[in-house]
């Protein structure tokens, strides 16, 4: 596992991108210009566990989350608020382990019926986050995730993590991959685990937000589409 300040994420990406003859772009998916924290450790301490989820709106951004081209998810962020020893005893009791998050690529049903359906693209490996509470790492990607326009970059917590912020503006809210008629059972068992599961997304948390983002590298584009010819 690679951990990186954002600084240095930045300048080895860019270099990746800017390579001669290519017109590739860094975009960091879920940047926002307002924001938001967690309360912990002040109480309540509220964490988001065992779930996939991604902002559909945060503040004046609408879906910040989907891929605006082709391109790969090199690294991702996650904001992790500092907690008291008996808060992490007890999240780690509630949720079977130490706190855990890795990138889920999903994409959405196109279809009336299965627009709230998403499937599992792929999915980067699992990074610990025990030792990073109170901090805002940055994960690269030991292998980049391949991502087509249109598609989510999801947040997907094995276990637990102190990346979340409430009782914030309506314009902010979050869709999860936990079953309609249950949201309020945030210890359910939904998160997204295995390349190609499909499942609805049937809670939606408003006033809400959850704290990462993804560094996008768009597919490079060729700068000349003509070929030389031969004389």
């Amino acid at each position: 596992m690679k951990r990186l300040a954002p600084a240095a994420v930045a300048c080895a990406l860019l270099a990746l991108a800017l390579a001669p003859g290519a017109s590739a772009r860094v975009i960091e998916l879920g940047s926002d210009p307002t924001p938001a924290k967690s309360k912990c450790p002040a109480n309540p301490c509220e964490v988001v566990g065992r779930v996939t989820g991604y902002q559909g709106r945060s503040d004046q951004t609408t879906n910040p989350f989907i891929a605006p081209s082709d391109g790969k998810i090199v690294a991702f962020t996650i904001t992790l608020a500092k907690l008291e020893q008996n808060q992490m005893s007890y999240f780690t009791n509630l949720y079977g382990g130490a706190p855990q998050a890795r990138i889920t690529i999903l994409r959405k049903g196109k279809r009336k019926k299965s627009r709230l359906d998403h499937r599992v693209m792929s999915q980067s490996k699992i990074y610990s986050l025990e030792h990073y509470l109170g901090s805002t790492p940055s994960f690269a990607l030991s292998q980049p995730l391949s991502v087509r326009k249109g598609y989510f970059v999801a947040l997907t917590i094995p276990t637990w993590a102190p990346a979340f912020a409430r009782d914030l503006s309506k314009s902010n809210w979050w869709r999860s991959s936990r079953r309609k008629k249950n949201c309020d059972d945030v210890t359910q068992h939904a998160a997204q685990l295995t390349i190609g599961n499909i499942t609805t997304y049937g809670c939606t948390y408003h006033t809400a937000r959850l704290l990462y983002s993804a560094t996008f590298v768009t597919t490079p584009q060729p700068t000349d589409q003509t070929r030389p010819t031969r004389r």
